[in-house]
């Protein structure tokens, strides 16, 4: 078992390190965003980023996760894979084609659609065509995970990254491209990723099997709603925000402050949320290949309940530890001079504890998918996450009249533990795994306790001495508590660790 573990932890270090990479660098346009755009061009950004982030579903409509699945048999079969590869591949790059066009036709009508001006319909034609390249990379970087090519996956994607850095900071500072100049940066940063990834074409023939795009659309298209769904439960939120009204607006943050603006300063404080998202988006790259090539060893069941005790414990940890720091981080004054986020922002910080909360149940839910993907049972995924999904709208609807941007954090929440809960009927009633619930329930009751407790004393000056001090202490006392209630994950992880520095 140990060994198995080992593949997963080397793949999720290599992934980690690269996502970690990227996210950190792409994360240094966070604080240039804030201060160099107003309020208003970043609520802009971020509905048109959470509405590119949806139609990405839609773009690769579940073909990702259908060629890991049909590639990783056709290579236990030892049949020709290049041909899935190829039919995968000319598949996406026409319907991409198709569906970018449409887009960039129609881009007055959808600006209005989604909560903006028709005058903002540029934005939505750079939509269209990041959306076109990053379909482009689908199948190519989902044959290097099925490859377990994990350093070249890496090098295209932190290469990407760093290609989007560099421009946006060419653009805005240099030329003062404002809003635009955050669009042209991503579309670049994209094609650069396409370009690392030349490689992988080398076994792409002029092939296409209407038989193979079947199997892959049988198995993939529940993905769609799903996927769709699933973003819903982190985004819809903006896209409800946004249609806030003003008179609820001065009501709740007082005057001066217009829906895009409220959306830029959700979007820019909710953006934390990497810290949580980034640790879940590495841990499904490696975990998504892993459990389909394991699922049908003898220790199977016992492996997949300590990993997603592990995951889930260092997720719980991740959210407190973030909690108690991120908002000082954000309200310390840099050199005298420079904030993260300017104090105009700083109306959102209440929203960040559950932000964080709701991607610990995210991380459950990732851990369950497992059974529902081996048991070939993908009809329920949707049904999974449209639970979710209706939840979110529901509550976002309710709260944030409201509670504005406090009321959409609460329906994440909401929605992600629903999500969760209806995951774990479907998935456990196909897949029993004796998962240890009640001792993860009371891990979760601790942190929220220690968070609560925190809060009553909160540091007036930020990144105080005795401020960090606490808090570090408050940290050390719940993995103490970790620790006491897992041994036997605990005892994994120490030998794991030991293995590392002993060599």
């Amino acid at each position: 078992m140990f060994s198995k573990l080992k593949l997963l932890f080397k793949d999720t270090v290599i992934y980690g390190v690269s996502s970690i990479l990227a996210r950190s660098l792409n994360y240094l346009l966070v604080p240039l965003y804030a201060n160099k755009l107003t309020t208003f061009d970043n609520g802009i950004q971020t509905i048109v980023y959470a509405n590119i982030a949806l139609a990405n579903v839609l773009f690769s409509y579940g073909l990702e996760t259908s060629y890991l699945k049909v590639a990783s048999d056709s290579a236990n079969r030892e049949s020709d894979e290049t041909r899935l590869f190829s039919t995968a591949f000319i598949s996406l790059f026409l319907t991409s084609t198709l569906f970018a066009l449409l887009i960039a036709l129609f881009a007055p009508e959808l600006s209005r659609l989604i909560g903006l001006s028709a005058s903002d319909f540029p934005f939505i034609r750079y939509a269209a065509l990041i959306l076109w390249l990053d379909t482009l990379l689908v199948i190519p970087f989902a044959e290097l995970r099925l490859k377990r090519k994990a350093l070249q996956f890496a090098m295209a994607r932190v290469g990407g990254v760093i290609a989007v850095v560099i421009s946006a900071l060419l653009l805005i500072l240099q030329f003062n491209a404002g809003l635009h100049g955050v669009f042209i940066a991503e579309a670049f940063g994209s094609l650069v990723s396409l370009i690392f990834v030349v490689p992988v074409f080398q076994q792409f023939r002029l092939f296409f099997s209407t038989l193979q795009l079947r199997e892959m659309l049988r198995i993939g298209l529940p993905y769609v709603p799903t996927g769709i769904a699933g973003l819903l439960i982190h985004l819809i939120d903006r896209n409800i925000l946004i249609r806030i009204s003003p008179a609820e607006i001065e009501r709740i943050y007082g005057k001066g402050f217009e829906a895009s603006d409220i959306v830029g300063i959700y979007g820019r404080i909710a953006a934390f949320g990497v810290v949580l998202q980034l640790f879940i988006q590495v841990f499904r790259f490696a975990w998504q290949p892993f459990f389909l090539q394991h699922s049908k060893d003898p220790d199977a069941k016992q492996l997949f309940r300590h990993i997603l005790s592990i995951s889930t414990l260092f997720t719980m940890f991740l959210a407190l530890a973030a909690s108690l720091f991120v908002p000082d981080l954000v309200r310390y004054h840099y050199g005298g001079s420079f904030y993260l986020l300017p104090p105009r922002y700083w109306i959102g910080l209440s929203v960040l504890p559950w932000i964080f909360l709701s991607y610990v149940f995210d991380m459950v839910s990732t851990n369950l998918s497992a059974g529902l993907l081996i048991t070939g049972n993908t009809r329920y995924l949707p049904v999974v996450t449209f639970s979710g999904a209706a939840v979110t709208a529901l509550c976002c609807w309710w709260l944030i009249p409201l509670g504005g941007m406090d009321g959409a954090a609460y329906a994440i929440v909401a929605g992600t533990l629903t999500m969760c809960l209806v995951m774990a009927w479907y998935s456990l009633r196909l897949f029993p795994v004796s998962h240890d619930w009640l001792k993860l329930g009371l891990f979760l009751a601790a942190g929220v306790a220690l968070a609560w407790f925190q809060s009553m004393f909160p540091s007036a000056v930020p990144l105080a001495g005795s401020a960090i001090v606490f808090n570090a202490g408050l940290l050390l006392l719940y993995l103490v508590c970790a620790v006491l209630l897992f041994r036997e994950e605990a005892a994994l992880v120490a030998i794991r660790v030991r293995g590392k520095f002993g060599r």
